[in-house]
Protein backbone atom coordinates (compact mmCIF):
# COMPACT_ATOMS: atom_id res chain seq x y z
CA UNK A 1 0.00 0.00 0.00
CA UNK A 2 0.90 3.51 -0.81
CA UNK A 3 2.24 5.64 2.40
CA UNK A 4 0.48 9.53 1.42
CA UNK A 5 1.12 13.26 3.24
CA UNK A 6 -0.66 16.01 1.86
CA UNK A 7 0.73 19.22 2.73
CA UNK A 8 0.00 23.37 1.60
CA UNK A 9 -3.57 23.70 3.24
CA UNK A 10 -4.91 27.20 4.56
CA UNK A 11 -6.80 29.90 4.99
CA UNK A 12 -7.18 32.51 1.74
CA UNK A 13 -9.44 34.48 0.44
CA UNK A 14 -11.96 34.20 -2.21
CA UNK A 15 -9.88 34.68 -5.76
CA UNK A 16 -6.78 33.56 -4.06
CA UNK A 17 -4.70 30.56 -5.38
CA UNK A 18 -2.83 27.69 -3.93
CA UNK A 19 -1.69 24.81 -4.46
CA UNK A 20 -1.58 21.25 -1.98
CA UNK A 21 0.83 18.88 -2.57
CA UNK A 22 1.02 15.31 -1.69
CA UNK A 23 4.19 12.99 -0.99
CA UNK A 24 4.08 9.46 -2.02
CA UNK A 25 6.35 6.59 -0.27
CA UNK A 26 5.81 2.96 -0.35
CA UNK A 27 6.01 1.06 -3.93
CA UNK A 28 6.72 2.32 -7.35
CA UNK A 29 4.67 5.60 -7.81
CA UNK A 30 4.78 5.90 -11.91
CA UNK A 31 2.88 2.83 -11.89
CA UNK A 32 -0.26 3.68 -9.83
CA UNK A 33 -3.28 6.24 -11.10
CA UNK A 34 -3.35 9.41 -8.27
CA UNK A 35 -6.48 11.32 -7.50
CA UNK A 36 -8.00 14.18 -5.63
CA UNK A 37 -11.03 14.30 -2.84
CA UNK A 38 -12.51 17.09 -0.90
CA UNK A 39 -14.74 16.86 2.25
CA UNK A 40 -16.58 20.06 3.09
CA UNK A 41 -18.51 20.40 6.35
CA UNK A 42 -21.37 18.97 6.42
CA UNK A 43 -21.02 16.57 3.44
CA UNK A 44 -19.90 13.54 1.95
CA UNK A 45 -16.33 13.20 0.53
CA UNK A 46 -16.55 13.77 -3.18
CA UNK A 47 -14.04 13.51 -6.06
CA UNK A 48 -12.51 16.50 -7.36
CA UNK A 49 -9.34 15.23 -10.00
CA UNK A 50 -7.47 12.12 -10.92
CA UNK A 51 -4.52 11.17 -13.33
CA UNK A 52 -3.03 8.31 -14.73
CA UNK A 53 0.35 6.86 -14.01
CA UNK A 54 2.31 8.91 -16.70
CA UNK A 55 0.51 11.60 -16.10
CA UNK A 56 -0.80 12.12 -19.80
CA UNK A 57 -4.54 12.66 -18.82
CA UNK A 58 -6.70 13.98 -16.00
CA UNK A 59 -10.24 14.08 -15.55
CA UNK A 60 -12.17 16.72 -13.12
CA UNK A 61 -14.75 17.23 -11.50
CA UNK A 62 -17.51 19.56 -13.30
CA UNK A 63 -17.02 21.94 -9.99
CA UNK A 64 -13.29 22.68 -10.08
CA UNK A 65 -12.75 22.17 -14.09
CA UNK A 66 -11.20 25.07 -15.45
CA UNK A 67 -9.93 26.80 -12.21
CA UNK A 68 -7.59 23.29 -10.45
CA UNK A 69 -5.24 21.56 -12.24
CA UNK A 70 -3.36 18.13 -11.02
CA UNK A 71 0.29 17.35 -12.01
CA UNK A 72 2.61 15.04 -10.64
CA UNK A 73 6.36 14.77 -10.81
CA UNK A 74 7.00 11.13 -10.89
CA UNK A 75 10.50 11.46 -9.96
CA UNK A 76 9.97 12.82 -7.20
CA UNK A 77 7.18 10.80 -5.88
CA UNK A 78 4.92 14.05 -5.78
CA UNK A 79 0.93 14.48 -7.46
CA UNK A 80 -0.15 18.30 -6.95
CA UNK A 81 -3.56 20.26 -6.89
CA UNK A 82 -3.22 23.55 -8.40
CA UNK A 83 -6.30 25.68 -7.35
CA UNK A 84 -7.15 29.26 -8.85
CA UNK A 85 -9.80 31.46 -8.28
CA UNK A 86 -10.95 30.05 -4.85
CA UNK A 87 -14.54 30.30 -3.76
CA UNK A 88 -15.95 30.01 -0.25
CA UNK A 89 -17.87 26.34 -1.48
CA UNK A 90 -14.40 25.08 -2.21
CA UNK A 91 -13.57 24.99 1.39
CA UNK A 92 -13.11 21.57 2.66
CA UNK A 93 -10.41 19.11 4.09
CA UNK A 94 -8.47 17.89 1.00
CA UNK A 95 -7.42 13.85 0.64
CA UNK A 96 -4.81 13.03 -1.86
CA UNK A 97 -5.59 9.13 -2.72
CA UNK A 98 -3.74 6.79 -4.56
CA UNK A 99 -3.69 3.33 -6.38
CA UNK A 100 -6.50 4.43 -7.94
CA UNK A 101 -8.39 1.88 -10.37
CA UNK A 102 -7.00 2.19 -13.77
CA UNK A 103 -9.25 -0.55 -15.71
CA UNK A 104 -12.30 1.86 -14.52
CA UNK A 105 -10.90 5.27 -15.55
CA UNK A 106 -11.76 7.55 -14.65
CA UNK A 107 -12.10 6.76 -10.99
CA UNK A 108 -14.34 9.09 -9.22
CA UNK A 109 -15.55 6.95 -6.37
CA UNK A 110 -13.69 6.33 -3.04
CA UNK A 111 -13.92 2.94 -3.09
CA UNK A 112 -11.78 3.56 -6.50
CA UNK A 113 -8.64 4.30 -4.40
CA UNK A 114 -6.67 1.99 -1.97
CA UNK A 115 -4.96 4.40 -0.21
CA UNK A 116 -5.67 7.74 1.49
CA UNK A 117 -3.69 10.82 2.92
CA UNK A 118 -4.52 12.16 6.76
CA UNK A 119 -6.14 15.39 4.67
CA UNK A 120 -5.43 19.20 5.00
CA UNK A 121 -7.62 22.02 5.25
CA UNK A 122 -8.77 24.74 3.04
CA UNK A 123 -10.41 27.88 4.29
CA UNK A 124 -11.63 29.99 1.46
CA UNK A 125 -12.99 33.48 2.88
CA UNK A 126 -15.81 35.67 1.27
Amino acid sequence: QVQLVESGGGLVQAGDSLTLSCAASGRTFDSIVMGWFRQGPGKDREFVATITPGGFNTYYADSVKGRFTISRVNAKNMVYLQMNKLKPEDTAVYYCAGEGNFGGWPPRRRADFRSWGQGTQVTVSS
